[in-house]
């Protein structure tokens, strides 16, 4: 077993997800996964990596695929005897005029940004070393969308005692309520990729709360970040910062030193915590 220490960014042949690989590569002092669901373009993207004289390494991850985060999990466990940084980057947005039945787009959506992330949270936080850093890449859309929310769900997305499971249930919720086309009356706002974002949020809160509850004395760290609006495939050209921008609030927390107690349980934007 590798007495080095290991980071896994998901999500990360391209746009963020490679930025973030790049700026590890460079500063974390360990190996670095790059995980993407094909793996030739997960290939593709070590091979552009090592032309700038950078070393991370591959292993393939689909989060939508239980049995590929499994494998990720074993994997880690083997070589590595568990997990010291971990980035939950991948995920998926519909464009704006994508003409998708909105039903679909909240399914597909929450599938990937909620439910892959919690899924991957799930198998490989119990991997988590003492002063590991867990980095749940949200987004400032959650915030919006959490503000287009009826009181009565603002109220229990802001809940500091809700639970995995309601959380869970609400998420189901937002999914059915579209394929009945009421999701509106129900009290949710028109952004599938909002309220998937507001999961990975409110999901980031409960976790750091069990942390405390059952690991407080091993120092991990776990926080919801916004990378900012972000010139990528998911955000198009207009955007106002470049990948490697998008890159500093995410590699902040990931990189948090070891004598930190704070951020956590935030949601954290330009590497500052925003209210909730």
């Amino acid at each position: 077993m590798s007495n080095a220490q290991v980071a896994v960014v998901t999500g990360s042949n391209k746009g963020i997800g490679l930025a973030i690989v790049r700026a590890l590569c460079k500063q974390f002092p360990g190996d670095v996964y790059l995980t993407s669901r094909d793996p030739g373009r997960g290939q593709a993207a070590v091979a552009q990596l090592q032309q700038e004289g950078l070393r991370p390494l591959f292993h393939q991850l689909d989060i939508d695929d239980l049995q590929s985060i499994r494998a990720l999990r074993d994997f880690l466990k083997e070589k590595y005897g568990g997990l010291n940084v971990l980035v939950n980057n991948a995920g998926i947005a519909f464009k704006v005029h994508d003409t998708t039945p909105f039903a679909v787009q909240a399914e597909v959506t929450l599938k990937t940004n909620f439910f892959g992330t919690r899924n991957v949270c799930t198998e490989l936080l119990p991997l988590m070393k003492p002063y590991g850093r867990v980095v749940n890449v949200s987004s400032m859309v959650s915030r919006s969308a959490l503000g287009g929310c009826s009181q009565e769900l603002q109220q229990k997305f802001r809940s500091d005692t809700i639970t995995e499971e309601e959380l869970v249930q609400l998420m189901n919720k937002f999914v059915e309520d579209t394929k009945k086309s009421v999701h509106e009356k129900e009290g949710w706002p028109n952004t599938a990729y909002g309220v998937s974002k507001i999961g990975v949020t409110v999901l980031s809160r409960i976790q750091a709360r069990l942390l405390n509850e059952k690991r407080k004395g091993e120092h991990i760290l776990l926080n919801a970040c916004c990378p900012g609006w972000v010139r990528t495939d998911m955000a198009g050209p207009k955007a106002t910062k470049s990948p490697d921008e998008g890159a500093e609030t995410p590699i902040y927390l990931a990189l948090l030193p070891s004598n930190a107690d704070a951020p956590h349980g935030q949601f954290v934007s330009d590497k500052t915590v925003k209210p909730w």
